[in-house]
């Protein structure tokens, strides 16, 4: 009876039960990700834990998550293994957070030898956003934390 309770407590406080998991990529992954047509609009945000700025913004992405708008797909790169290749961090984040949205771990050591080929007006600061709509092949950039209710009236000039 009592390996029974514990194996329930391991996994009630496991790291993977509220928040979503984050799968680590690649470049080719990212942009494969970025060309993937399965949702009409796919919003795509470039963040990290140490950023003050990307975690305010992160509720905003969460509760367009939340809303479950058709068509509309939402996934947050993390570029934290940029300096720490230990995901266990953002792992803890996400689960402290509660985060639903979709959660990539961006593994390139190099920023500037792809950050052109993400978004050639990306200076790389975070946090930063790119909105694109498959179906008309609009690509809207952000290169600055996003503010209460922007980052719907962006959605919406892409529609």
């Amino acid at each position: 009876m009592h390996k029974m309770i514990l194996i329930s407590g391991v996994l009630f406080f496991s790291p993977w039960c509220s928040g979503q998991p984050a799968k680590t990529i690649k470049l080719a992954d990212l942009q494969n990700l970025m060309t993937e047509e399965s949702h009409a609009i796919h919003i795509i945000n470039f963040w990290a834990t140490w950023c003050a700025p990307c975690v305010k913004e992160l509720p905003l992405f969460e509760r367009l998550t939340a809303e479950k708008r058709p068509g509309v797909r939402i996934t947050l790169v993390s570029l934290d293994l940029d300096l720490d290749p230990n995901p266990e961090k953002v792992y803890k984040f996400i689960s402290r957070k509660n985060i639903q949205s979709e959660v990539v771990l961006l593994d390139e050591a190099d920023p500037n030898a792809w950050i052109n080929r993400i978004e050639k007006r990306w200076s790389g600061a975070l946090p930063a956003t790119i909105l694109i709509n498959h179906k008309t092949g609009e690509r809207k950039f952000i290169g600055k934390a996003l503010e209460e209710g922007e980052l719907e009236k962006f959605l919406e000039g892409l529609q």
